[in-house]
């Protein structure tokens, strides 16, 4: 029988192409699962089930509970959305004081009832939710195999389960200490014990996890949202952490079991602006977002009066901003994008070369750097592993990190030397929007601020750079104007298999947002491309009708992006222009065109990007899809 055991675990192993411990990473690389437990006096099925209402967007195909009742621990699961769950659990009269749940996002082990969580051994004594990688989990899962575990999931998480029973001591804390140095990976874990009904155990390594403090009551989740309409009390877990949970209090330690004083973390955004705030959907609500999203990040940046960008926050001296010789971003996806137009920034202002790295070739590559290299890194979340791990790697080498994030105490902020954060506030759709824009803002107030420190910028442009940056809210304000053309120009061409966006410059960086925002929710195919390049092989794709989204918003480029365009417009296209106000040459080229208020070129991506959100939205409406939750993915990715 073990035997038989042992084989299935080698099969699986060959069904997951799972070689070496480097794939079984890879394999896990967008891994993003939503956690919550309680503890306390109110109905615990009502808590859970509502904390993972907040975190659905982070995983959404199967969803579960368990339960600690009557000194038994009882496990309620079901495949896709949580409605799902929700539904059994319309008709069961489970009651108790204790709960956790989680909602998943699958990539180890299909959807399936039997591989959502919670996880449980052989005896039914424990339950356990786990978001991450276990890295051993195949020599721990056969290791067990031959001591006799049964399992009944293709997950790693189970593995977790059934080594906790093994180790079981009758000293929860002890055992979970034990557990931690045998199980390799990023993970967070949240465990519940029959013989414990009083307390359960949260844990993290390099996986986010949050404590909330009440008054008779406590709570865990994966992110603030879930606990926010209960508490404004959080203890932010950091990395090698571990918390012991209990109606009175709340104890910390790391993972080797030493006591851990935390500080309480008090969150001052309101719970509203975790829902949708009357939008049909959160990307929209957050694209509406980015002009107060824009004028949150400037406020307390800007010197309007001595016209000058001023950031307290960063701990540079003006001999280490003077001796920098060249930077590095590093980041990924549209955290990425922004990157690109970041480089095109410092560059100009500084004078400093800029290298732009997606974070996981970044990592993986022999770097040329200097000690003088400062490395920026970006991530809305603060927790994108490869990003982390990056930070992390050029921390080992001695070089200088400056991140920019939206998320206060996240991982990347603590880590980095130099934080600057963008106060975008939460961000809920997958899709990111405010996001984007704010680090753009981020990226800007930097540029010029080593400029002046540099001595590279005359008063007269410190003060129309910020003149400019001051009017952006209310320049973004204008451009959610153009929302009616986009949603008609969406509906007119929603049934499109091939979309293409072209630019030069900046517009090239934007376009790449743009084709990224329309492809992730839309499903319709889209490539952007830089407008020189499409004699190279891309006019090949061009036939009648096929939807071309050109941005020409740089006037030194823009005769040749015309002419770009008329290239595609000869081959049949169905062109939709963006430029700016007064342009009204580009009209008699295109079929299409939106027009943006005047800005200079260098901040025209912050409002050219805004169409482009609105046309990827109105889109992905057009075609039924689920705008918020888009198929195969999730909101952040925070394992490897």
């Amino acid at each position: 029988m073990l035997s038989c055991a042992a084989s299935e675990v080698r099969k699986l192993a060959g069904d997951c192409e799972h070689k070496d411990e480097q794939a079984n990473e890879e394999e896990q690389s967008k891994l993003m699962c939503g956690i919550v437990g309680y503890i306390g006096a109110k109905p615990v099925l009502d808590v859970v089930v509502n904390g993972l209402r907040k975190l659905e967007y982070r995983g959404y195909d199967s969803a579960g509970i368990a339960i600690l009742e009557d000194q038994r621990v009882k496990v309620l699961k079901s495949v896709g959305r949580l409605s799902n769950l929700e539904d059994k659990l319309a008709s069961n009269t489970l009651n108790g004081h204790l709960a956790i749940g989680h909602t998943r996002w699958a990539t180890h082990g299909k959807p399936s009832d039997e591989n959502s969580h919670p996880h449980q051994d052989c005896s039914g004594r424990f339950a356990i939710v786990h978001n991450g990688i276990v890295e051993n989990y195949l020599p721990l899962r056969e290791e067990l195999l031959a001591a006799g575990h049964q399992f009944s999931s293709e997950t790693d998480t189970e593995v977790v389960a059934h080594l906790i029973e093994e180790m079981y001591n009758g000293d929860l804390l002890k055992t979970m200490v034990a557990v931690g140095q045998r199980i390799r990976g990023a993970y967070s874990l949240v465990v519940i014990c029959k013989d414990h009904p009083d307390e359960f155990i949260a844990m993290r390594k390099s996986s986010p996890l949050i404590v909330g403090l009440g008054d008779g009551e406590n709570f865990v989740a994966s992110d603030i949202p879930a606990v926010l309409e209960y508490t404004r009390d959080i203890y932010v877990l950091d990395d090698g952490e571990m918390a012991m949970i209990r109606r009175d209090g709340v104890e910390c330690f790391t993972l080797d079991g030493d006591p851990v004083e935390k500080e309480v973390y008090k969150v001052t955004w309101d719970a509203v602006s975790a829902e949708r705030g009357g939008y049909d959907h959160f990307m929209m609500k957050e694209i509406h977002e980015q002009p107060k999203a824009i004028r949150d990040t400037l406020t307390g940046r800007l010197d309007e009066t001595a016209g000058q960008v001023k950031l307290p926050e960063l701990k540079l001296s003006t001999q280490e901003i003077n001796e920098i010789d060249r930077i590095h971003i590093v980041a990924c996806g549209t955290s990425w994008h922004a990157g690109l137009v970041g480089k095109s920034m410092l560059e100009k202002m500084t004078r400093i070369p800029v290298e732009v790295d997606i974070a996981s070739e970044y990592r993986y590559r022999d770097v040329l750097h200097t000690s003088n290299t400062l490395v920026i890194v970006i991530s809305q979340s603060g927790e994108t592993a490869d990003t982390l791990a990056a930070l992390r790697d050029c921390k080992k080498k001695g070089l200088r990190v400056l991140a920019i994030t939206n998320v206060v105490g996240s991982s990347v902020a603590r880590e980095a030397d130099d934080v600057l954060i963008t106060w975008a506030g939460p961000e809920i759709a997958v899709a990111s929007t405010k996001a984007y824009t704010t680090q753009l803002i981020a990226l800007c107030l930097l540029s010029i601020y080593f400029a002046q420190v540099k001595g590279l910028m005359s008063s007269d442009d410190a003060h129309d750079w910020v003149t400019q940056l001051a009017n952006l809210p209310q320049l973004a304000e204008q451009v959610l104007d153009t929302a009616p053309q986009l949603e008609k120009f969406a509906a007119d061409w929603v049934h499109a298999e091939d979309t293409f966006f072209i630019g030069r410059g900046l517009d090239f960086s934007v376009a790449l947002e743009g084709s990224l925002k329309l492809k992730e929710i839309s499903y319709i195919h889209a490539e952007a491309y830089a407008a020189g390049e499409l004699k190279h092989g891309t006019l090949a794709l061009i036939t009648d009708g096929v939807p071309v989204i050109a941005i020409a918003t740089q006037p030194h480029l823009y005769e040749k992006t015309l002419s770009n365009i008329k290239e595609v417009k000869a081959r049949g296209a169905f062109v939709l222009g963006i430029t700016w106000v007064g342009n009204q040459d580009l009209a008699h080229s295109v079929d299409e065109v939106i027009y943006l208020p005047q800005q200079c070129a260098e901040l025209s991506p912050v409002l050219t990007v805004i169409p482009l959100q609105l046309l990827a939205y109105y889109a992905a409406v057009a075609r039924g899809n689920d705008v918020d939750k888009p198929r195969n993915l999730a909101k952040s990715v925070t394992v490897e």
